[in-house]
């Protein structure tokens, strides 16, 4: 018996692996995060579990329902939004559970920006545009950022930018990035991906801040900037090149 964490995927009940919905199926005890799941994911979970819902828990009280569940010989099943190897809170809740000795696993998710960058119908890494993807956010109200890691930093790149937790900076973000990325580079704002309320919004460095305050967009979205997302830019993969002599060891 171990504490299962999960990842949900970016909210859409049908976008969950196999693997998260039968841990879902047997689970006695789910605590879930309300604030950015589609209701219908809990629609896998067994009407006999109990559900705990964890967006107004601090993280003691979270990490004790885990290990009274545990205790109780329950299965347990903490979901997590998209995919849990990016700002899940995994690392501490993890630590805690080793210390309590209580065991655990991880079974991965679909991540937003995956789900974003399918509902744009795009690549993010496109030849001889970007071949690097960053996924990072930025700080207002939340923890400092690592030394090092600062927004020039990663935008001096020209990688593709996958920003989280920014939605409500984004004007103070794109005169950061202009500089780097100039202004009429295009960038995409993804709210919700594949939930029934998803919004996209389209639109360059210079542009896109007036189109998500339009929008009244506070919550679960990501910003995608970068020279890739233009549909007509790039060039084609070596890999699948006429002329590459495919005789040759790789």
């Amino acid at each position: 018996m171990a504490v299962h964490f999960v990842g949900a995927g970016p909210g859409a009940a049908d976008l969950l692996t196999v693997r998260a919905t039968r841990l879902l199926g047997r689970a006695d005890v789910v605590l879930f995060p309300g604030t950015y799941l589609d209701p219908e994911v809990l629609a896998h979970v067994s009407p006999d579990a109990t559900l705990v819902d964890t967006q107004d828990l601090d993280l003691d009280r979270i990490v004790d329902a885990l290990v009274d569940a545990h205790a109780q010989g329950k299965d347990v099943v903490r979901l997590g939004s998209g995919d849990l190897s990016i700002y899940s809170a995994l690392a501490e809740q993890t630590r805690r559970l080793d210390a309590a000795g209580v065991p655990w696993d991880v079974t991965p998710g679909v991540p937003a920006y995956a789900a974003a960058a399918a509902l744009l119908g795009r690549e993010l890494t496109v030849p001889l545009l970007s071949q690097s993807v960053v996924l990072t956010r930025t700080r207002a109200r939340s923890t400092a950022m690592p030394e090092g890691e600062s927004l020039a930093a990663f935008a001096a790149t020209g990688a593709t930018l996958v920003l989280h937790l920014a939605i409500t900076r984004t004007r103070e973000l794109m005169v950061e990035l202009e500089p780097e990325y100039g202004a009429d580079c295009p960038v995409a704002v993804v709210h919700r991906a594949s939930q029934p309320d998803e919004q996209v919004l389209r639109g360059t460095v210079g542009t896109i801040a007036d189109a998500v305050e339009d929008a009244g967009l506070r919550l679960a979205a990501v910003i995608l900037v970068g020279h890739a997302l233009d549909p007509s830019a790039g060039g084609e993969s070596f890999l699948y090149d006429p002329a590459r002599d495919r005789s040759a060891k790789r």
